[in-house]
C-alpha cells in the first residue's frame, strides 16, 4: 500500500497532527474546485465590466444543483465513516455505487430543464441584455460540468470517508492544472485553439472537473482499495441504501444550494436592480471571498466524515473535541482574512478591474466580509460536525431562514427604506444572514440535540426481530 493510500488511524484522533492529515488535503481538494472559477472570473475579467458582471451570477445559478449534489453526497461520507468505524467495508462501497446512479439521473434532468430555461432565468435578474447574454452562454456550458461533478464528490466522500484524502487531493490538482490551462488556450484562442471568450472559461472549467472525475473512479476501480473493499461485488442496485443517503443527504443537499448557490443568486438579484459596475464588483467581492473561504470548507468536510466515525464508534466525547480543534483553527485563519480584506480592499480590487467605480463599490464590499468572517468559520464548522452526526434538517432549515428572510426579505426591506445605500444595501443583509446562521449552528451544537441521532437504529431493530 503506498504512503498517499493509506489511512492515518495511528494518530491521536483529537491531536493538531491528525486533524491537520484529514483535513489538510481536504483543504487542496476543496479549494481546488473553487480556485477553478476564481480562475474563470480572473481571465474573463480581461474581457470587460460586462464579462465579469456575467461569469458569477451565471456561476452561482449553475453551482445551485451542483451544490445540491454536493451536500447529498455529504450523506455518502456519513454513511462510509460510519460504517468504516463499525469495520463494515463493502457497505461503504455500496453507499457510493448508489450515489452515482442518483447522481447521474439527477443531473441529466437538471440539463434537460435548466437548458431551455436559460434565457428566462436571467432576465428575470433585471441585468443588462448584454450581460444576459453572456450569463445564458457561460451556464449552459456549466450544466455539462454537473455530470462530472458526481464523480468528482461521490469520489471525494468515499476517500474522506476512508480516511484516504490524499488521493482526492492528487486528483485534484492534476484537474486544476488541466483547466488553467484550457481557459488560457479557450479564453484567448492561444496556439491555434479557438477564442471563445466567456464560453471558454466555461469549457476550461468543464474539461477539468471531468478530469478530477475520470481519476477518482480509476482510483477507486483499482489496486489495493478495489481488494480491500471489494468494490466490484457492490454496484447492484440497493434502494435501501439510496433512502438512507437521501433521508440524510436531502436536507444538506438543500443546505448547501441554499448557503451558496441560492444565496449567490438572491444577492445578485437584488444587486442587479444598482447596475453592471455593482454587479462586476459584486463578482470580484465574492470571488475573493469564496477563494478565501475554501481551507474552511475543507475543514467542514473532514470534520464531517471524523465526528462520524466517532460517533460510528459510540464516542460523541472525542467528536466534541475534534470540533473544538477545529474552531479554533477556523477562527484564528479567518480572523486573519478578514483582516486583509479590511486593509487592502482597494489593492484586491485592482486586481479585478480598472473602473474607478468598480473598485471603490469592491473595496466597501470586502469592508463588509471582513466583518463576517469569524462568523462564517462558527457557521461552517458547526455545519461540519452537525453534518457529520447526521442533524442535516435543521442545517437546512437555519440556511433557508438565513438565505430567503434575512437575506432576501432583508434586503429588499433596505433596498426600499435606504436607497442611496446602493449595492452596500444587499451586502449589509448578506452580512446579517450569514452572523445570524453562525450563530444559529453554534446554539444548536452546544445543545448536543445531536447526540440523540442514531443513523442506523432501524436496521438494527430489524436485525434483532429477525433474530428472534
Amino acid at each position: 500500500m503506498s504512503e498517499s493510500s493509506k489511512p492515518i488511524e495511528h494518530l491521536d484522533e483529537t491531536s493538531l497532527k491528525f486533524m491537520f492529515n484529514l483535513a489538510g488535503p481536504m483543504v487542496v481538494t476543496t479549494a481546488s474546485f473553487t480556485l477553478m472559477q476564481f480562475v474563470d472570473r480572473i481571465m474573463v475579467s480581461r474581457l470587460g465590466t460586462a464579462a465579469l458582471a456575467a461569469v458569477l451570477p451565471a456561476g452561482f445559478v449553475a453551482a445551485i444543483p451542483a451544490m445540491f449534489t454536493m451536500g447529498v453526497f455529504a450523506s455518502v461520507g456519513t454513511f462510509v465513516s460510519q460504517c468504516y468505524g463499525r469495520g463494515q467495508k463493502k457497505e461503504c462501497t455500496s453507499y457510493f455505487w448508489q450515489a452515482i446512479y442518483m447522481g447521474l439521473v439527477f443531473s441529466l434532468l437538471v440539463l434537460a430543464v435548466c437548458w431551455p430555461l436559460a434565457p428566462m432565468i436571467f432576465k428575470s435578474f433585471g441585468h443588462e441584455p448584454e450581460v444576459v447574454e453572456l450569463e445564458v452562454i457561460y451556464f449552459r456550458i456549466m450544466l455539462f460540468s454537473n455530470i462530472a461533478v458526481v464523480f468528482v464528490w461521490a469520489g471525494t466522500q468515499f476517500f474522506m470517508g476512508i480516511h484516504r484524502p490524499l488521493l482526492s487531493m492528487y486528483a485534484s490538482l492534476t484537474a486544476q492544472v488541466v483547466n488553467i490551462t484550457f481557459n488560457y488556450l479557450l479564453i484567448f484562442g492561444k496556439f491555434g485553439f479557438p477564442e471563445m471568450g466567456i464560453a471558454g472559461a466555461a469549457w476550461g472549467t468543464v474539461i477539468g472537473v471531468a478530469v478530477g472525475g475520470a481519476i477518482r473512479m480509476t482510483t477507486f476501480l483499482s489496486g489495493d482499495i478495489r481488494r480491500d473493499f471489494e468494490n466490484n461485488e457492490m454496484f447492484k442496485l440497493d434502494f435501501r441504501k439510496m433512502a438512507d443517503l437521501l433521508k440524510v443527504g436531502l436536507p444538506a443537499g438543500v443546505e448547501l444550494a441554499v448557503s451558496s448557490g441560492i444565496w449567490g443568486a438572491i444577492l445578485f438579484w437584488l444587486v442587479g436592480r444598482f447596475g453592471k459596475e455593482a454587479q462586476a464588483a459584486t463578482s470580484a467581492g465574492l470571488a475573493c471571498t469564496n477563494l478565501s473561504t475554501m481551507p474552511i470548507e475543507g475543514i467542514r468536510t473532514a470534520l464531517s466524515v471524523a465526528v462520524g466515525k466517532s460517533i460510528g464508534r459510540g464516542n460523541n466525547r472525542i467528536a466534541v473535541k475534534q470540533t473544538r480543534l477545529c474552531l479554533r483553527i477556523a477562527l484564528i485563519y479567518m480572523g486573519i482574512v478578514g483582516l486583509g480584506f479590511l486593509f487592502f480592499g482597494h489593492t484586491l480590487m485592482r486586481l479585478w478591474s480598472s473602473d474607478v467605480q468598480v473598485i471603490e463599490i469592491g473595496a466597501e464590499i470586502l469592508v463588509l466580509a471582513a466583518i463576517y468572517q469569524v462568523f462564517f468559520a462558527s457557521r461552517t464548522v458547526y455545519s461540519g460536525a452537525l453534518r457529520g452526526a447526521g442533524d442535516t434538517l435543521w442545517l437546512a432549515g437555519a440556511s433557508t431562514f438565513g438565505a430567503i428572510i434575512v437575506l432576501g426579505l432583508g434586503g429588499f426591506v433596505i433596498i426600499k427604506a435606504f436607497p442611496n445605500l446602493g449595492a452596500i444595501g444587499p451586502w449589509a443583509a448578506a452580512t446579517l444572514s450569514i452572523i445570524a446562521m453562525g450563530l444559529a449552528n453554534r446554539i444548536r451544537f452546544k445543545s448536543n440535540r445531536w447526540r440523540q441521532i442514531n443513523l442506523f437504529a432501524p436496521k438494527a431493530i430489524e436485525i434483532e426481530v429477525i433474530e428472534q
